[in-house]
This record gives C-alpha cells, structure tokens and sequence, in this order.
C-alpha cells in the first residue's frame, strides 16, 4: 500500500499563512460591506454647518480639520477674499464643501442703496466664478441683517437667503465649549452659524462631529429650495 507523504513543516506554515489570509479577507469584506448600510442609517437628520468672511490664511487648516472629523460644510466667502484667493476658493470646492455669496466687503447692506446691494452681491457672484467656485445658490448677508430690498436683489442673481437657527457666538469670543454646546441645540434641518477665522470654532470641530453622530445627525447641504439643511446631493 502506498504511503502518503507527511507535509514538510514549511509547507505546513504556507498553509497556514494562506488560510489565515483569506480568513482576514473574508472579515474584512464582510466588515466593509456592512459598514456602508450602518452608516447611511446613522443619518437620521442632516443640519447645515457654515463659515462665513473666508477664505483666508486660516481656511486650509478648516478644511483639514472638517475633512479629518467627515464633515462637509457651507462656507459662505466674502467677495473680496475670493478675489485675492482664488486657490483657496478651489481647495473648498476639492475638500467637498459649498461655497455661498457673503457680499464683497461685508457692509450694513440695509443702509445702502439698490445699487450698490446690487454690486456687493454681483461683483462676489463673479469674483467666486472666477476662482472655479461655482455660481452660488446661496447668500447670507452681513450681520444677518437683511430687508425687503436686499432679498429682491439677491432674488433677482438666482439666490436664496440664509440666516441660521443656531448663532454659535464664535464673532463674540465664545469659548470652544461653548461653541460645542450651541452646536449641540442644533435639530434636523437647521443652520449654525461660525467663522472661518475663529479658532475656537475650529478646534470645536471634533466634539461637534462626537456630538452631531451621537445624535444620529450629519452634516448636510442647504437646500436653495427650502433653506434647510437636507442631505447632501
């Protein structure tokens, strides 16, 4: 009768290796392909996070930040600095984010005239155009103050106007905690309004990711239909 050859001990620990491979694959195919559906149910409401007065030198660590924590966010750029930035313009686009109207030189729009409403809101229109920006949907005017003049002009550039739910006082030297909790009054749909310049607001970033997943909340797009917070398109 023939005898079978005993396997050498390096075939034995190819062997093994192989099966301990495909095991890892296998766990890791399983784990990915369950990850998606967990998340996409996590998302039971979406609220609109922005940063106004950007872009500046402090918007390349804002974006890094957001993108880090899996944030997406409406950054609503003065014409001015979209003009003398243009890069940074585009990196908001690349890094996922929207990119909103917030007048030229960021004036008291309810005390000027037709006119220069109308310049404010179309030389930021083309000034954001011109940085490969997009042609924005949405406008938020300086100080949130706004009249029935000023959204007639913003209506007639195709804009929506944006205040917010939330004021996180970020303009006000709040606090990073502070800053954490105004977030976290934050309901489906609404809108928070920050900075890209405060410090503070971005190092809240993290917790405010923490607090908005916990809540089984995400980040979202402002619909320029509703001016709600609404999932991302």
């Amino acid at each position: 009768m023939a005898t079978t050859p005993r396997p050498s001990l390096r075939t034995l620990l190819t062997r093994a290796l192989v099966t301990a491979s495909a095991a890892t694959l296998t766990a890791t195919t399983t784990t990915a392909a369950t990850a998606t559906p967990a998340q996409a149910a996590a998302c039971n409401g979406y609220v609109g996070l922005t940063f106004d007065d950007g872009p500046s030198g402090n918007t390349t660590a804002l974006l890094n930040t957001l993108r880090q924590n899996g944030l997406r966010a409406t950054m609503f750029n003065q014409g001015q600095h979209a003009a003398a930035n243009p890069s940074l313009v585009r990196a908001q686009v690349t890094a996922g984010m929207w990119v909103g109207n917030h007048s030229y030189t960021h004036p008291h729009l309810t005390r000027l005239s037709q006119a220069q409403i109308d310049s404010e809101i179309s030389r930021t229109q083309q000034a954001i155009a011109n940085a490969s920006g997009g042609t924005p949907k949405l406008f938020r005017p300086p100080y949130g103050e706004t009249n029935a003049t000023v959204k007639s002009v913003a209506a007639r550039h195709g804009l929506t106007e944006i205040i917010w739910h939330v004021d996180s006082q970020d303009w006000n030297g709040a606090s990073t905690e502070a800053i954490v909790q105004a977030a976290g009054r934050l309901t489906n749909s609404q809108v928070i309004l920050m900075h890209d310049w405060s410090a503070n607001a971005r190092a809240a970033i993290p917790r405010i990711a923490q607090g908005l997943s916990a809540r089984g909340l995400c980040a979202g797009m402002i619909s320029p239909q509703t001016g709600r917070a609404v999932a991302p398109g």
